[in-house]
């Protein structure tokens, strides 16, 4: 890394960027960037760290600077055209994190589901045993100067990932997502092979998945999961509203009973995979436990608040199988109160690939609504709406308008699930202001 340059990122509120942005600004690097003015939930942790974040613009492009390129952005955006005009060095996401993955035992965060809850939890955990840095995919970033360990989110979207060689690699699951990318299920386990071949150690991967059970690859894969074929078994699995514990075996040796603060048998899973890594590279156990006891959680995964009578959930939940999780969550947490979710649709090519996957994962609420598709950057329009999904479902499947989210206020006492990957957040605030008037009003 170099000391004497500004290193500027090109869309520094991204999840992923503005973790990198906050990796090198602790390391004691000059980091600035620009975005879009609109308010996002990453950017409080840069304005925390005196980061600056400028509009884009091309006038903010001039000598001195290394550019570091966001994955949405391409040659055609004025600030990286400027950039090549005057010569400057342009690095992409996934080539900055590659130069970091060389510095450190690196652990890499891999999966169709679950990348930021595994790879919140795994920072959260080795931190408080060993000096970690980490890049997690809720905008949080540490860089630690000497860390022993290296934990970072790989994404799979257009193949980013091919470009580390980590130490190890989780891999939480293999499943058909970003349609307007991939060509099928198939395309999608080639990338993780693709990955898997650049791994340099070994690989933790979900036993329960056919896909991942398939990985032809030279380093070990070690599998955890429920069964008696997985290498790391979870046992004896108890979940209740406080959370959940679970025995852990290795093949037949007994490491000792976790309990987690943590809702759904995904975070057990996540928690296993977390366990099984940090055994490999001699984490004393005890201390795993310990730390496993203190995770708050991540960004817009199962956040929770109580406003009036009602608790709100917020969580980043936009494909069928993170929805079907996240419902099953707040069943465990909350099993005698009513459930309603509220879906925002993420993109148009994944809202009809996927739309019969989704009325059968809402409908394990008791009530759902939706709101209108969030298109991406990429994808401004399609030949579906949020009402063909509505009309699949049987739990509900009304339409929300941000003007009028009054027909939540015939639940009470009940739990309310926002979920979805765009700005599904807007609508959540729009509904907490109308308790809160509410309340006001009745007291």
């Amino acid at each position: 890394m170099d000391a004497d340059t500004t290193y500027f990122f090109v869309g520094i509120k991204g999840t992923g960027m503005s973790s990198l942005a906050l990796l090198l600004h602790n390391k004691g690097l000059k980091v600035s960037g620009s975005d879009i003015e609109k308010y996002t939930f990453t950017q409080r942790g840069l304005e925390q760290a005196g980061i600056e974040i400028l509009p884009f613009d091309e006038k903010n492009i001039h000598a001195g600077l290394t550019i570091v390129e966001g994955n949405a952005f391409g040659p055609d955006h004025p600030e990286i055209k400027k950039a090549h005009e005057l010569g400057l060095q342009i690095c992409s996401y996934p080539a900055m994190v590659e130069k970091i993955i060389a510095e450190n035992t690196s652990i890499g965060i891999a999966g169709s589901h679950g990348k930021t809850s595994t790879t919140g939890l795994l920072a959260h955990v080795l931190s408080g045993v060993s000096a970690t840095s980490y890049l997690v995919g809720d905008g949080s970033g540490k860089g630690v100067p000497e860390s022993r360990f290296f934990v970072f989110e790989a994404d799979e979207y257009r193949r980013h990932f091919v470009a580390y060689h980590p130490d190890y690699v989780i891999m939480t699951n293999i499943d058909f997502d970003h349609p307007d990318y991939f060509t099928g299920i198939e395309d999608v386990f080639d990338a993780f092979t693709t990955l898997a071949n650049q791994t340099k150690k070994g690989i933790f991967a979900w036993g329960e998945d056919k896909y991942l059970r398939n990985l032809k690859t030279a380093v070990p894969v070690h599998y955890y999961g429920t069964n008696e074929n997985d290498e790391f078994r979870a046992v004896n699995i108890k979940r209740t509203t406080k959370g959940s514990t679970f025995d852990v075996y290795r093949e037949d040796k007994f490491l000792g009973t976790y309990e987690i603060p943590l809702f759904g048998e995904h975070n057990v899973l996540n928690s296993l995979a977390v366990v099984a890594v940090s055994y490999c590279e001699d984490v004393p156990q005890e201390e795993i436990k310990r730390e496993l006891l203190s995770f708050k959680g991540v960004k817009r995964r199962f956040t929770e608040k109580v406003v009036a009578d009602m608790t709100i959930i917020d969580d980043y939940a936009h494909h069928p199988s993170e929805i079907k999780a996240t419902l099953d969550a707040a069943r465990q947490k909350y099993p005698k109160k009513e459930i309603i979710a509220v879906f925002q649709p993420h993109t148009f090519s994944r809202t009809i690939a996927l739309m019969d996957d989704f009325a059968a994962s809402l409908n394990l609420a008791d009530k759902v609504f939706l709101t209108d598709i969030f298109s991406s950057i990429r994808e401004h329009n399609g030949n579906v709406s949020s009402d063909d999904l509505g009309s699949k479902i049987t739990k509900g499947g009304e339409v929300l308008k941000l003007d009028n989210m009054s027909p939540l206020l015939d639940f009470h006492d009940a739990v309310v699930v926002f979920m979805g990957a765009g700005d599904i957040q807007k609508y959540e605030y729009a509904y907490e202001r109308l308790l809160s008037n509410l309340s006001l009003k009745n007291n």
